[in-house]
């Protein structure tokens, strides 16, 4: 065949087009579906935190059955089977006030160089045993108490086609609530 006879064939060109473009069209469908999953998953840990809150100021305890372990199983209902418990931290702190959350425990700046240094006097808030950036204790906390519920899951892709794009990708949520006076005849 001559090379103008083959310039001005025009055979199989669909079937080159399609395969130009076949690449990109499939990552771009992988890419919907992943993040309308991530989405989707995204929005149940959001809808778990708030409902564990709930489950939780009330203090409200089953017989034979301790918050923490009602607050998992809210969680885990809520996310729908979208969220591998084995993966996901869920975390709460406690704290006296709204405005303790996220601050240091209080500390006397020996040296006067705006961070603590070992050996520097503090007020152990938390009642650990050692200063921490945040004060706030683990636990569910007591009537009046507020309290931190945290959830993060790192998701892993569906598809081994956008694991370069998600990795290290962790969907979180957090919510702070305070807790119902319980007990207190209130």
């Amino acid at each position: 065949m001559t090379a103008a006879r083959l310039a001005a064939a025009d055979r199989g060109g669909t079937a080159v087009e399609f395969a130009i473009i076949a690449g990109a069209l499939v990552l771009l469908l992988s890419a919907a579906v992943e993040f309308g999953v991530m989405f989707l998953v995204d929005s149940s840990i959001e809808a778990a935190v708030l409902s564990a809150s709930r489950h939780g100021l009330t203090g409200f305890a089953e017989p034979g059955v301790s918050r923490e372990a009602a607050i998992l199983k809210v969680i885990e209902d809520r996310t729908m089977g979208l969220v591998d418990m084995a993966k996901t931290d869920v975390t709460t702190k406690v704290y006296k006030g709204f405005g303790d959350i996220g601050k240091p425990e209080p500390f006397t700046d020996s040296n006067g160089n705006g961070t603590f240094d070992a050996g520097e006097p503090f007020s152990d808030i938390n009642g650990n045993g050692s200063w921490d950036a945040d004060m706030g204790a683990a636990g569910l906390g007591g009537p009046g108490d507020v309290v931190v519920y945290t959830i993060s899951y790192a998701r892993p892709a569906l598809t081994p086609l956008m694991e370069p794009f998600l990795t290290g990708s962790v969907l979180s949520a957090a919510v702070a609530v305070r807790n119902e006076p319980w007990g207190s005849g209130s």
